[in-house]
């Protein structure tokens, strides 16, 4: 249980953090943080949260990441489905609160996307579907490849909180765009539940195309480097 809290609140300080800059920051007037701040919120939430809680639930914080880790033989079957719970739930949580927050702003819509993650007509820069899959599929695999890397026992200790902040931030970078970048189901359900109609409609692409891309980032590092456990391999 301990491991799941750590999880939900983890998760809840992820979609807080970013998708809370993203609403409330990013176009603030005269001081707005843009594309690149919010990229960096996203950045800085994984890190702070994995010095925070890495030692007691490895900070997975995603649905994907679970996945990938146990795709890549870091983690048990038996434990993914309550860790994917409580990072759903942390996430629809922070989402809630996001909501009161955001909504106490005179003109407030929650219609006009609220951070979610879209293709077609809802993607920040219009791209398609398949654009948008192959952006999220490509973007979790390498994350989950810094990820094993990174946490890798050959890895140098301790600077691995940094190591996937950053990457977190730089896929924000490049896909925002695209997605406004989900690469974690978790993330994009927490606040597509709030916008519902084409959020919703369009959300199973954001749990398919991420644990998709983690499985494959998971299978290439195993590939390169095993599994990251024996320091001979």
């Amino acid at each position: 249980m301990k491991q799941l809290g750590a999880e939900f609140l983890g998760t809840f300080w992820l979609v807080l953090g970013g998708c809370g800059s993203a609403v409330l920051a990013a176009a603030f007037p005269n001081v707005g943080i843009g594309l690149h701040g919010v990229s960096l919120a996203f950045g800085l939430t994984v890190l702070t949260m994995a010095y925070a809680i890495g030692h007691i639930s490895g900070c997975h914080l995603n649905p994907a990441v679970s996945i990938g880790l146990w795709a890549g033989g870091r983690f048990p079957a038996a434990r993914l489905l309550p860790y994917i719970v409580a990072q759903v739930l942390g996430a629809v949580a922070a989402g809630a609160v996001l909501y009161l927050i955001a909504s106490g702003a005179p003109g407030f819509d929650v219609g006009k996307g609220f951070a979610s993650n879209g293709y077609g007509a809802h993607s920040p820069g219009g791209y398609s579907l398949v654009a948008a899959l192959v952006c999220e599929v490509v973007m979790t695999a390498f994350f989950l490849i810094v990820i094993l890397g990174a946490t890798d026992a050959r890895a140098p200790a301790g600077f691995a909180p940094i190591a996937i902040g950053l990457a977190l931030t730089l896929i924000h970078l490049i896909s925002i765009p695209v997605t406004n970048t989900s690469v974690n189901p978790a993330r994009s359900t927490g606040v597509a539940l709030f916008v519902g109609d084409w959020a919703l409609a369009q959300l199973w692409a954001f749990w398919v195309a991420p644990i998709a891309g983690a499985v494959l980032g998971a299978l290439a590092y195993r590939a390169i480097g095993g599994d990251g456990r024996d320091p001979k391999a």
